[in-house]
């Protein structure tokens, strides 16, 4: 039993938080209100904590101030998601109230989790209850209040526990949403998730009484799955994918090809020198990550395994689930983002996911896109570093989703070199419309107004399907279902999709007969289906301009903008 935390525990208490949430995912993921078809907070949570065990797993030996150093940074740079970024900001304030300590004992973390809560809640614009905030809050004041009494560090995290897990409930009173749902808050079940791993890590042992928001979550204890060592796989993609390359074309660009990869997979690893580039990639397509280096040159040393038959023959044979800490070691680092030197005055940075869709904001001025929308949300370094390759002072950053606001502005906080200014956008249409505002004879302040209005002035309509079945204003959802969301609000969802984009088009067009309607189809629709959309709209607006534009993104079929 560990009585005070150094730099080895602290090391091991983010690995098993880490990887509490890595086994959790999918069933925080399951509480999302939505049934869209995404990541979403699980996902979310476990990507940002990976991105600090990552870097932590680096060092056999640590001590506390470098571990909280390393984990701040680590957090803050990884974020994804508002989920990820509270996580973050929760740690980012427990580690500045330890980082000059050498041990922390009891009243120490109890006091350090207040802090990361207080941390969390000056950074949010419009912090809201029913959150992670408000469990964290009430967990952290438990802990304080335990460790006045002279409680130890492991009754201390006890407490905070319990006390997180008694408020969890509330969260569905506090938030209107979660209650018609019928289930709870997912970053705070979360929070419940990552301080189990911290215990686990305190006490030597998993946690017993794990709580259960609905019967269909089980904690990790119930599974049975020990807390070894975190695994940052992601294994949406199947195949773990290496090779060799030599570099025959050296006028082919890697920075491009690099950005192939990001669209077919994840965790991209691209080393290069003036000979060869050495690619590591999960992914769904090995062929077409092979296809296209081979037109840089001959290949060698390829491996492809499938991650799925390794973790499902792993969990046979043992019921565990065990990672080598030295892959992690292995892996090569990728090389650092080089800084654009300043040309102009001022830049844009715009998130979309779909090759359509980044054709047409390069095409109104971006200077550089980051990969990401629903499906994956990117992170604050992710952010950080298209900024870093816009040659201007001054970067205008399109979040272009509701769920990447918060990363964005993260990333304008600890930005140094220049200003970065953030427009609000919810959606593709949104960032759009903000880019057509922009006036360079204004200033800054202007811009970022008459941007912000302008994105306010869309209406965005979104189809795609109930990735499971669900319930939202007593309106059943079946898994398979087409579902339309209006500026992010369920409209309708039906077996039938002409019965959805019907109801869709009628409702976006009422009281805009003469107006601007822009439909972008992407996953599940070609350029015909599109145009028999792009006739349905027009049956509502007759008077209205209608363009059908190749977008190229997933989840969503169509994405329809009306101004």
């Amino acid at each position: 039993m560990n009585k005070v935390i150094n730099g080895e525990l602290f090391k091991n208490m983010m690995t098993l938080a880490a990887s509490a949430v890595e086994e959790n995912k999918e069933q925080l993921n399951s509480l999302n209100v939505f049934p869209v078809p995404d990541g979403d907070t699980g996902t979310n949570m476990s990507l940002t904590l990976n991105a600090a065990a990552r870097e932590l797993a680096k060092y056999e030996e640590i001590s506390l101030s470098k571990a909280c150093e390393i984990t701040s940074t680590s957090l803050l740079r990884g974020a994804r998601g508002n989920s990820g970024v509270i996580t973050s900001l929760l740690f980012r304030g427990l580690t500045k109230a330890m980082k000059e300590m050498e041990t922390a004992g009891a009243t120490d973390f109890a006091n350090a989790l207040a802090e990361g809560v207080k941390t969390a809640y000056k950074a949010v614009m419009k912090p809201a209850e029913g959150t992670i905030l408000t469990v964290s809050r009430v967990s952290a004041e438990a802990a304080v209040k335990a460790a006045a009494e002279g409680k130890g560090l492991d009754e201390v995290i006890a407490i905070a526990i319990e006390a997180a897990k008694i408020e969890l409930p509330n969260t569905m009173e506090l938030n209107p949403v979660l209650k018609k749902a019928g289930v709870v808050d997912a970053g705070a079940y979360g929070y419940i998730v990552i301080m189990e791993g911290v215990q686990a890590a305190v006490t030597g042992k998993k946690p017993e009484n794990t709580y259960k928001p609905e019967e269909k979550v089980k904690s990790a204890a119930e599974t049975g799955v020990d807390y070894l060592v975190f695994d940052e796989r992601d294994i949406t993609f199947a195949y773990c994918t290496e090779f060799i390359c030599e570099r025959t074309d050296k006028e082919k660009s890697v920075p491009t090809f690099r950005s192939f990869l990001d669209s077919i997979g994840d965790s991209v690893v691209v080393v290069e020198d003036d000979e060869f580039i050495k690619v590591h990639v999960h992914t769904n397509n090995p062929d077409k990550a092979l296809g296209e280096a081979l037109k840089f040159g001959r290949l060698s040393r390829i491996k492809i395994e499938n991650m799925r038959e390794q973790f499902e023959e792993l969990a046979r044979e043992q019921g565990l689930r065990v990672v080598d800490a030295a892959d992690l070691e292995k892996q090569e680092e990728a090389p650092a983002v080089k800084k654009a030197e300043i040309e102009k005055k001022y830049g844009f940075v715009s998130v979309a996911a779909g090759e359509g869709l980044e054709s047409v904001f390069v095409d109104l001025g971006v200077d550089n896109m980051v990969q990401g929308g629903q499906t994956m949300n990117p992170s604050t370094e992710d952010i950080l570093n298209s900024v870093d390759m816009t040659p201007a002072e001054i970067v205008f950053v399109l979040p272009n989703n509701k769920n990447i606001i918060m990363a964005a502005e993260q990333a304008a906080l600890i930005c140094e070199d220049k200003k970065i200014v953030v427009i609000p956008t919810r959606s593709v249409p949104q960032g759009i419309s903000a880019l057509l505002a922009f006036d360079p004879d204004m200033d800054t302040e202007e811009n970022k107004e008459n941007m912000t209005e302008a994105a306010k002035s869309v209406v965005t309509g979104q189809m795609t399907y109930a990735a499971r079945d669900a319930e939202i204003d007593g309106n059943k959802i079946t898994m398979g279902d087409f579902m339309a969301l209006v500026n992010d609000k369920l409209l309708t969802t039906d077996a039938d999709a002409d019965v959805v984009i019907d109801k869709m088009a009628a409702h976006m067009c009422e009281g805009k007969d003469e107006c601007f309607i822009t439909i972008f189809y992407g996953e599940g629709a070609d350029e015909d289906k599109a145009n028999a959309v792009g006739e349905v709209f027009q049956k509502y607006a007759e008077n209205g301009e209608i363009n059908v534009i190749y977008g190229g993104q997933p989840v969503y079929s169509y994405i329809v903008s009306v101004e």
